[in-house]
């Protein structure tokens, strides 16, 4: 009787935490380790090669030069790369990924989730020489251009004040652009992202590039690597994540629906679990 009692207990208490909404993202951490790879290419070398297409979807595609198509094409490392920590270690769950953009991890550890992406949005409008355009918000609201720190200002941030000072030279230079790049890592985050940007009405709206967001201190944001569409309009998404810790940039398999994943089949205001992490609700920013 007494061993019964505790399968009982056992049982009841698994389906309690299982039955709440963090449970559900430990299931499914869970689940993620024995995800088959089916509509995975693993010599694929960018985005789009990764990840193979649903039958009934053709991949959207995009013009040339345009930060869509620079994402679908970004570079990943060798498949089954593991997920690498700013320190150096390996992340401790391997199972939630099917790619690895092949962008470096500063060892400052302050390239986190929406620092990835605002990475990445400032290093294409730097390949494209549309430098003028780099500029992010401060959690504060205040915008802070690249043009402006590489003419020497710098922000004296007190509380939500910000005042800028011209203090040093001029300098054009990557490496004062990284360290201008530390700076908005510092001060900006999700909050500011979401203050900042336009927000995406519509599913059908969503494109490559965008961000489902979260914001607040902690909140998270991932970002759309590829969308595949069907002949009546519907689309599916393929996500991709900075985290904390400081981590490689990954591709999300999908633990909810192993038919489609890495895809996700979603819609405005739901309730979403990727991998280690739950949204209550789906909606989404652009870059300007």
């Amino acid at each position: 009787m007494k061993k019964l009692i505790v399968v009982v207990l056992i049982v009841g208490t698994t389906f309690i935490f299982f039955g709440t909404k963090k449970g559900r993202v430990a299931k499914n951490v869970a689940i993620s380790y024995v995800i088959s790879s089916e509509l995975v290419n693993e010599e694929g070398s960018v985005v789009s090669d990764r990840i193979l297409l649903p039958e009934g979807y053709t991949r959207k595609t995009y013009p040339e030069g345009s930060f869509q198509q620079y994402i679908q094409q970004y570079p990943l490392e060798n498949y089954g790369a593991k997920i690498i920590n700013y320190n150096g270690q390996e992340y401790g769950y391997q199972s939630g990924h099917v790619g690895i953009f092949s962008l470096p991890v500063p060892e400052n550890g302050l390239q986190q989730c929406a620092d990835a992406l605002i990475r990445i949005r400032a290093e294409y409008l730097w390949d494209k020489v549309r430098k003028d355009e780099i500029g992010f918000n401060f959690t504060s609201g205040h915008y802070f251009s690249w043009k402006e720190y590489a003419e020497g200002y710098r922000p004296k941030i007190n509380g939500n004040r910000v005042t800028y000072f011209k203090i040093a030279t001029q300098d054009v230079s990557e490496d004062n652009f990284y360290r201008y790049l530390n700076l908005i890592f510092m001060y900006s985050g999700t909050q500011s992202l979401f203050d900042e940007l336009d927000p995406v009405e519509d599913i059908s709206d969503v494109e490559v590039g965008d961000m489902l967001i979260y914001p607040g201190s902690p909140g998270h944001v991932i970002m759309v690597a590829d969308v595949a569409i069907d002949e009546i309009g519907n689309k599916l998404f393929i996500f991709a994540q900075g985290n904390t810790p400081a981590q490689s940039v990954h591709i999300l398999k999908n633990p909810n629906d192993k038919r489609i994943s890495p895809w996700y089949d979603i819609e405005m205001g739901q309730y979403l679990e990727i991998p280690t992490y739950f949204f209550n609700e789906v909606k989404f920013i652009r870059f300007k």
